[in-house]
């Protein structure tokens, strides 16, 4: 399992990469893809919205479950990454090939920065997922 340094991390099993400013990226974490096995496909209804902390943005399915996806914190969502939608071509299994990279799900622009340190560094949720 891969733990970037340069990302936020959630107990959902989310992370967050601010990229400049106040936009970042939102995905699930490598240990979280583990847990689900294939994704097959991903729902993001969400786009232009602001969601709430811990809010439901979207949801991934995996060939035995479905599983809801976090916001971070408070966010308005400004893109739902094509390349992991199947409904424009886009392959979901790419959250399991690279789930910080290509396999992001959502770019969003962050209500308020200073919530991120309300999240867990990458110590911290290494530790709280047991490696």
């Amino acid at each position: 399992m891969t733990f970037p340094d340069n990302c936020k991390y959630t107990a959902d099993h989310e992370w967050i990469r601010v990229e400049s400013g106040n936009v970042a990226y939102v995905g699930i974490t490598d240990y979280a893809q583990g847990e689900l096995g294939e994704l097959v496909y991903v729902e993001v209804e969400t786009v232009g919205k602001t969601v709430n902390a811990h809010g439901i943005f979207g949801t991934v399915e995996a060939v035995k479950t479905t599983s809801d996806l976090f916001m971070p914190l408070t966010a308005k969502v400004i893109e739902f990454n094509p390349a992991i939608d199947d409904s424009k071509g886009g392959n979901p299994a790419l959250i399991n090939e690279d789930p910080y990279g290509e396999g992001w799900i959502v770019k969003v622009e962050i209500a308020n920065p200073s919530d991120l340190d309300g999240l867990m560094d990458v110590g911290a949720y290494r530790a709280s997922v047991g490696a």
